[in-house]
């Protein structure tokens, strides 16, 4: 079992910055790869990006590709996303998720266990 709790979520202006964390705690023992996705109201749960365990290997949904980053580090078991240059389209719920592969994927089914999500809501 692995329990996962995100933050750094909040309200900013459009063309602003946040950075989101995640932090993995249970059997963080398994190799796994991590992910983030959003859903806002309405809206399927969109793939966001994915990193390998080693964090040598990432990608990007092509929204957010130049505007956020994917991050790990292993050894504080936490997984970040800074976010640049948000838009209102950006307004969702954040989720990490984890699976039980090395390897990254962008599908939600692809993974086993997430976290409750943060809520991020850029204005205009």
């Amino acid at each position: 079992q692995v329990q996962l709790v995100e933050s750094g979520g909040g309200l900013v202006q459009a063309g602003g910055s946040l950075r989101l964390s995640c932090v993995a705690s249970g059997r963080t023992s398994i190799n796994y790869a991590m992910g983030w996705f959003r859903q806002a109201p309405g809206n399927e749960r969109e793939f966001v990006g994915s990193i390998t365990w080693t964090g040598t290997y990432s990608t990007l949904a092509n929204s957010v590709k130049g505007r956020f980053t994917i991050s790990r580090d292993s050894a504080r078991n936490t997984m970040y996303l800074p976010m640049n240059s948000l838009k209102s389209e950006d307004t969702a719920v954040y989720y990490c998720a984890t699976r039980s592969y090395t390897g990254v994927a962008a599908m939600a089914h692809d993974y086993r266990y997430w976290g409750q999500g943060t809520q991020v809501t850029v204005s205009s």
